[in-house]
């Protein structure tokens, strides 16, 4: 099962290559972050998901087809990281179901140009897949705004981002799913939000804890009290396009793990063998499952499979990458000093990091639950 290309479809995808092509050698690339956005947004490439009608806010739009040429391409070229996915791909299509007109006309422009980055504030201490248990409240303060205190973590490019989308509590006394708000929330206020880089094991810090002091929130989007329908609205959004570009990074992961483990000679244990087999096979299965369910809408258990499929896979080809190695595995490639960082090779950062997989953006628990009470009915899980 695969996409059908036209001949509309084979010309935008030359039109994106000869882009990427021509742009990769200029210092925004080099520079990555927000000279990149910019430079991806002057050129229209921001929001081609986007509904049709958008096209005013200086996104173009592209098909469904073509959105998957463009990601393909991005993938193949070795494109910078994104920083602007998450106002991209999570806030901007929520704004367009959920905000108001003003609320669109204000921030999608501002996140086409790649001029504005954004970061997601759900997760806290005590309910991270959990997201009805939400403490962080918020209060009206007076002028049709909202005062936010409480705390959120494993906060995605927090450290890099003007603002923040938060599902807060504007309800006093509400439970579980009840009483929550879904709130714009601006980063620089000095004094009011807090933002505390978290360093894993790996060695790096994509994600941080975020606190928030009395900050300003500077809209609600849905209406108060409708934040569990927004945010709902938005987690359904986390698949799609953007998995087949996932999928892309992880062949050429896949592929490295094979060539290592044919220069090393590990290809001689059948076992091992069998498991690399198994591992490209499994993603071959993933990507005719993100295109059966590309753009299609209402079936609960998607996303959920989804998450359960690639979050195992990445961690087993983490484990193979350095098991492939055997002893040499436990080796990092410089000399370990006790007064400066350690270093991983990239078999090694790939091990630890997929770790972490199963457990973030839901958990494999929760998404099993997902699936066993939205979709095949069963008793809920006693709570």
């Amino acid at each position: 099962m695969d996409f059908a290309f036209d001949a509309a479809d084979a010309a935008f995808r030359q039109e994106a290559r000869s882009w990427l092509e021509g742009h990769l050698a200029q210092p925004c690339a080099a520079e990555g972050g927000r000279a990149w956005e910019r430079e991806l947004g002057r050129a229209g490439w921001i929001g081609l998901g986007w509904d049709a009608g958008t096209a005013c806010y200086g996104n173009r739009h592209a098909t469904l087809t073509q959105q998957v040429a463009w990601a393909e391409e991005y993938a193949r070229t070795t494109a910078p990281a994104r920083v602007g996915h998450i106002g991209e791909n999570l806030l901007a299509p929520t704004l367009i179901a959920y905000g108001t007109d003003a609320q669109k006309q204000r921030f999608l422009p501002a996140v086409a140009r790649g001029e504005e980055l954004w970061c997601q504030g759900y997760s806290e201490p005590g309910a991270g897949s959990d997201l009805a248990g939400v403490r962080t409240a918020a209060v009206p303060d007076g002028a049709g705004r909202y005062r936010v205190t409480g705390q959120k973590i494993w906060t995605s490019l927090a450290q890099d981002a003007d603002w923040c989308f938060v599902l807060a509590r504007t309800t006093p006394g509400s439970q579980r799913h009840h009483g929550l708000s879904f709130l714009l929330v601006p980063m620089d206020q000095p004094g009011r939000v807090e933002v505390r880089p978290i360093r894993q094991m790996s060695g790096t810090s994509e994600f941080s804890e975020v606190f928030f002091d009395g900050a300003l929130a500077e809209e609600v989007v849905g209406g108060e009290g409708d934040g569990w329908t927004v945010a709902m609205g938005l987690l359904a959004l986390e698949r799609g396009v953007s998995t087949l570009v996932q999928q892309i990074g992880f062949a050429a992961e896949l592929d490295r793990v094979v060539r290592a483990a044919v220069a090393d000679g590990a290809v001689a244990d059948a076992v091992l063998r069998e498991r690399l087999v198994r591992q490209w096979a499994e993603l071959k299965t993933m990507r005719w499952n993100a295109l059966r369910t590309l753009g299609g809408s209402g079936d609960m258990g998607a996303p959920s499979v989804a998450k359960l499929l690639w979050g195992g896979w990445h961690k087993r080809l983490g484990e193979l990458a350095v098991e492939i190695r055997g002893a040499a595995g436990a080796v990092g490639p410089d000399d370990w000093s006790p007064t400066a960082p350690y270093e991983l090779d990239e078999a090694q950062h790939l091990f630890l990091f997929t770790r972490s997989d199963t457990i973030y953006g839901g958990s494999d628990e929760i998404q099993r639950n997902i699936i066993a009470e939205r979709v095949l009915g069963l008793p809920r899980e006693p709570r």
